[in-house]
């Protein structure tokens, strides 16, 4: 018999997890809530928004990601500020402020907050995993064209 969602949620709390694999909801209260049957596609976001709608604009996600490839859209997150930060690899963040692109590399250890609304993507340099505590309401995306000049892949010089 499998174990039920409240059980796989306590399991998690008393042996630790990998947090690439299970993700975790931070709610009002100071609440933590282990996420086992996550997934990343519009059907299980759309769950996760509609069973934690009354925490508002105050939930975040926390979540350890791969930067395996420069991303193919853009993404803004109208409910708040989203935490950054590279575990490994190297990466630029590229915020769109008032029309300009506000480039921002990253290397393991370091972190970028991208403001609420603000539009941003990712460059990848050297594949690795980024941790990401974000407003997970509202978030909407954009194609970000590969032809387009200034949506081309950003190079940096390599670091001596």
């Amino acid at each position: 018999m499998e174990p039920s969602p409240a059980q796989q949620r306590s399991s998690a709390a008393t042996t630790g997890f990998d947090l690439s694999e299970i993700y975790v909801h931070l709610g009002l209260g100071a609440r933590a809530e282990t996420l086992p049957d996550f997934a990343w596609n519009s059907e299980s976001l759309a769950r996760y928004e509609a069973e934690h709608e009354t925490d508002g604009d105050d939930g975040r996600l926390v979540m350890i990601g791969p930067a395996a490839a420069t991303w193919t859209s853009w993404e803004r997150h109208p409910a708040g500020d989203e935490v950054v930060v590279a575990l490994s690899g190297r990466q630029t963040l590229i915020q769109e402020i008032d029309g300009h692109q506000h480039l921002i590399e990253l290397h393991a250890g370091q972190a970028a907050i991208n403001p609420r609304g603000v539009w941003h993507t990712a460059d990848v340099h050297e594949p690795g995993s980024v941790l990401f505590i974000t407003p997970g309401r509202g978030t909407e995306h954009r194609a970000r064209p590969a032809r387009c000049p200034d949506r081309r892949p950003h190079q940096l010089p390599e670091r001596a």
